[in-house]
């Protein structure tokens, strides 16, 4: 087993590609908080994979709190005495509004979600591993939207990048101290990440289209899970700082 004896939270585990890679580490593994605002999804993924024989825990998180993120990981340490792996899978999205259509509080509810939970994440788990000496990882759910400019809209792009620079900063800082953190880029995946869309603007998506055009095909939360599940895992040792796109090779073309 890849993850035999670690402990993982992973937020917004209670569907689509969080899900996935929870259910993926309990079956490689771990000991897995599954951690969502829909507590009754991540108590439905707690039963999966118990039925399947592994072990995991459900932890009701909103990641917009940074009190609530720092008592995720407090919780995680108290169930299963210890954290080696953090998730920071949990996202929105926006409604493809380009910068001029973009309201302050559309703005501020992207980054709170998408970029200030993998902040306050990414903190607590740091500094916890440095006052425990030990080794941590980090594998930050990102999407292709923070590598390029045209796969949503203004808002989720920035959040996204964001995220990248996040990354790639914290991944070189504490490189000396055994902690990797990664990034995996989605492309379109088949999730319910979509069913949030309502009032799409017009003029964003008629402008993103054409990139999303080109997208060789759906792909499967599993298919994300499989690359979460290396970049945590010891075969990945020596990569870090990397965000890897997970996307039929749809940015390829860009």
């Amino acid at each position: 087993m890849k993850l035999e004896n670690k402990v993982a939270v992973v937020t917004g585990a209670a569907s689509g590609m969080g899900k996935a890679i929870a259910e993926l580490y309990a079956k490689e593994g771990a000991k897995v908080l599954v951690a969502d605002f829909n507590i009754e999804g991540a108590e439905q993924v707690v039963q999966t994979i118990q039925e399947r024989g592994g072990e995991a825990t459900a932890f009701k998180v909103d990641v917009s709190s940074k009190e609530q993120v720092e008592q995720m990981i407090d919780q995680v340490i108290s169930e299963f005495g210890k954290l080696d792996i953090l998730v920071n899978n949990a996202g929105i999205m926006d409604k493809f509004e380009p910068v001029a259509d973009v309201t302050d509080e559309s703005w501020e509810k992207i980054f709170s979600v998408n970029t200030n939970s993998v902040l306050y994440g990414m903190r607590k788990a740091i500094n916890y591993w440095l006052e425990k000496d030990m080794p941590g990882v980090i594998v930050n759910t990102i999407s292709t939207g923070g590598l390029n400019g045209a796969h949503a809209g203004a808002a989720y792009g920035a959040s996204k990048h964001a995220v990248v620079g996040l990354t790639k900063n914290s991944a070189f800082m504490y490189a000396q101290k055994n902690i990797r953190i990664n990034g995996i880029a989605p492309g379109a995946i088949q999730t319910n990440i979509s069913n949030s869309l309502t009032n799409i603007n017009e003029f964003g998506i008629s402008r993103a289209g054409m990139a999303h055009a080109l997208t060789p095909r759906m792909g499967e939360s599993d298919e994300v899970a499989a690359a979460a599940l290396f970049l945590a895992s010891d075969e990945a040792s020596f990569v870090n700082g990397i965000v890897m796109p997970v996307d039929g090779g749809w940015t390829a073309a860009f």
